[in-house]
């Protein structure tokens, strides 16, 4: 894709210095620059790489005070690095700006679909589905029966929407991830074996909601499983059946929440942190990476180990951990004396 300079500062609502004719076509950081490409300066450290940089244009903050001669053209704006970040976003949409349908795949005579859709080929959309307007289906992703998907949605290749799942706005699935699948209910018989509790119930997504590749998320037992408005959900993560994630919250690779479990608004949760089930995490909450979480966690507290506990004492009580041998040694010499 190409754009003019002109474009993007119509683009960014910024202004020219420079040549706005000029064309670019490619995306780089400013060291790496090279004809017909966009970079940005935000960070003062990079600003010498702006007197060699070979990018054809570089967007800058309005303050931005040019000490020397600069080869490229200049687009001013408030917050450089947010202006590249639309920028990006522009990009990204402009590249996945597919519609029509591919050949082979399958569309059930009982789906309805909005304006500017695209399915990619050897992708299946089962009976009943409702599809809104621009959604973007790439190849061999499954929709079953009765699923609702809202509008500007995006499901990456490999993506499985299993039953009356339903999807909000806007929403992102990267490839692989699966979304409803049966959830982790057995009941033990008196011989050992166990009986499949049937899984009856749904996944609801809300708006503005992104999930990484190759997570699964149950459906419930009863009821929904719930991923509120604006949860980002990172790659490999596992939500158990009945399990509620709050607004705005965030989750990094590898954590695996087990079931009933209900997570409050604007929490953040590190890398492979393990969450029993049946338990509640208030608002605000702040979990370190590879933390155990046992029990009920207050609004606004940070923790951190397994079983986790508040970080502050976690870091304090690391000095003693890491100790323990030098402090049996001295007592034991104490206790010899």
């Amino acid at each position: 894709m190409k754009f003019t300079i002109k474009q993007i500062a119509e683009i960014l609502e910024g202004t020219i210095e420079g040549d706005s004719s000029v064309v670019v076509s490619k995306l780089s950081k400013i060291e790496d620059g090279t004809s017909g490409s966009l970079s940005f300066l935000s960070n003062e450290k990079y600003a010498p790489y702006i007197y060699k940089t070979q990018a054809s244009a570089v967007i800058v903050n309005n303050e931005f005070e040019v000490e020397q001669p600069v080869n490229c053209s200049l687009i001013r704006v408030e917050d450089a690095y947010l202006a590249f970040t639309r920028l990006l976003e522009f990009y990204q949409l402009a590249k996945m700006n597919k519609q029509g349908i591919e050949q082979p795949s399958f569309i059930h005579e009982t789906a309805s679909y909005g304006d500017g859709l695209y399915v990619a080929a050897f992708s299946y959309i089962g009976e009943n589905v409702r599809i809104g307007n621009n959604v973007k289906i790439f190849s061999n992703v499954n929709i079953e029966d009765n699923v609702t998907i809202g509008d500007n949605c995006i499901l990456h290749s490999a993506v499985q929407v299993k039953s009356d799942t339903i999807i909000g706005n806007r929403v992102v699935i990267n490839s692989g991830s699966v979304i409803g699948s049966d959830g982790f209910g057995f009941a033990p018989n008196k011989d050992g074996t166990y009986i499949k509790i049937p899984q009856t119930g749904n996944v609801i997504i809300e708006d503005n909601v992104d999930i990484g590749s190759l997570t699964t998320i149950d459906k419930a037992t009863l009821g929904s499983t719930i991923i509120r408005s604006g949860v980002k959900l990172d790659n490999q993560i596992q939500v158990a059946h009945n399990v509620e994630i709050g607004s705005n919250t965030v989750i990094a690779a590898q954590t695996g929440i087990a079931g009933s479990t209900k997570i409050g608004k604007n929490c953040k949760i590190g890398g492979q942190v393990g969450i029993a089930g049946h338990i509640v995490i208030e608002d605000n909450v702040n979990i370190q990476a590879q933390s155990g979480i046992g029990r009920k966690l207050k609004e606004g507290t940070t923790v951190q180990g397994s079983p986790a506990f508040d970080f502050g004492d976690w870091n304090r009580s690391y000095v003693l951990f890491k100790n323990l041998r030098k402090i049996e040694s001295r007592i034991s010499n104490l206790e010899k004396k």
